[in-house]
C-alpha cells in the first residue's frame, strides 16, 4: 500500500508541475491595501501627473492622491484606499474633460523574476482603458523602449470580454509582441474581479489568468523579430496601475459611457521561485 501510495504522489506531482511549483513559492513582497489611511502607501507608491497624451493620444489629466491642482479636486479624488481595496477612479465634468490616476512604484519597488499577480476588477465602458504593467529601472538612463515594458494587463472597453499581454523593447513595439486571452462564453471582465499574473524567468515571459496553471502567452528571445534587442534580463522593472481614458487604441468615450468608473485592485503580489 505506502509503495502504491508513492507511486501514486509521483504521478499527481508530474500531471501538475505547475502546482508543485507554486507550493514552494515564497511572497517576496505585497501591497494589500488594508492601510488605515484613504492615502496608496507613500512607501510602495508615487504618481505620474498631467495631460501629456503618453504618446497614446489620451484625454485624462493624471492627478496625485490630494492634488489641488485643476482639474484635480481633492474633494472628489481620483484614487484612494477603502475596505481593503485600491480604487482608481475616471472622472468627467460633462464637458469633455476627464481626471484619472496612473500609480507607480519607480524608485520605491522593483523586482526581476518570479511570479508577479494583482487581483483586479476592470471597468465597464467605451473609451477606457485600464492596465496593469511593468518598465524597467533604467528607464531615466535609456529611455522607451530600451528599458523595456511588461503589459501584464490591459483591456479595452469595446471588448470587455478580452485582456491583452504584451511585451515591448527595442525592435518590438506596438503590437509585433502581444496576445489576448477571452473568458469562456465571452464574458465580460468587468463583471467580476479576476487575477491578472506574469511568471518571469531567465529568458521566459508567461502571462496567465486567475491562476499559474492558465498560462496563455509565452515570449522568450526566440520570438522576437530579427534584430530586436531582448531587455529583461538586465535589471529590475516598477510597476503602474492605471485607468486611461480615450487613447489611439480604445478610442474615445461616447454616449454610452458612463463617469465616474472605477479600477478596483485588491492587492498586488510578488513571490520567488526557490
Amino acid at each position: 500500500m505506502l509503495r502504491f501510495l508513492a507511486v501514486l504522489w509521483v504521478v499527481v506531482l508530474s500531471a501538475y508541475p505547475v502546482m508543485g511549483q507554486a507550493a514552494k513559492q515564497k511572497l517576496l513582497w505585497s501591497d494589500e491595501f488594508n492601510g488605515s489611511t484613504a492615502a496608496p502607501d507613500p512607501a510602495n507608491w508615487t504618481y505620474e501627473t498631467g495631460a501629456s497624451g503618453w504618446g497614446n493620444q489620451e484625454l485624462e489629466d493624471y492627478c496625485a492622491y490630494g492634488s489641488k491642482k485643476t482639474p484635480c479636486d481633492p474633494a472628489q479624488p481620483n484614487v484612494f484606499v477603502k475596505d481593503g481595496v485600491l480604487h482608481i477612479v475616471a472622472r468627467s465634468d460633462g464637458h469633455g474633460h476627464y481626471t484619472s490616476t496612473r500609480l507607480k512604484s519607480q524608485g520605491l519597488k522593483s523586482f526581476q523574476y518570479g511570479r508577479i499577480e494583482a487581483r483586479i476588477k476592470v471597468p465597464k465602458g467605451q473609451g477606457f482603458w485600464p492596465a496593469f504593467w511593468m518598465l524597467g529601472d533604467n528607464i531615466d538612463k535609456v529611455e522607451w523602449p530600451t528599458c523595456g515594458e511588461l503589459d501584464i494587463m490591459e483591456n479595452i472597453g469595446k471588448e470587455p470580454g478580452t485582456i491583452h499581454g504584451s511585451i515591448h523593447g527595442t525592435g518590438f513595439t506596438g503590437e509585433k509582441m502581444g496576445l489576448p486571452y477571452t473568458l469562456p462564453d465571452g464574458r465580460p471582465f468587468g463583471d467580476e474581479f479576476h487575477v491578472f499574473g506574469l511568471i518571469w524567468s531567465p529568458g521566459k515571459i508567461e502571462y496567465y489568468v486567475d491562476r499559474p496553471e492558465n498560462v496563455y502567452a509565452t515570449f522568450t528571445p526566440k520570438d522576437l523579430p530579427q534584430g530586436a534587442v531582448w531587455p529583461f534580463d538586465t535589471g529590475k522593472f516598477f510597476f503602474l496601475l492605471n485607468l486611461a481614458v480615450g487613447g489611439e487604441w480604445p478610442g474615445p468615450p461616447d454616449a454610452s459611457s458612463h463617469f465616474p468608473q472605477e479600477m478596483l485592485v485588491d492587492y498586488v503580489r510578488v513571490y520567488a521561485w526557490n
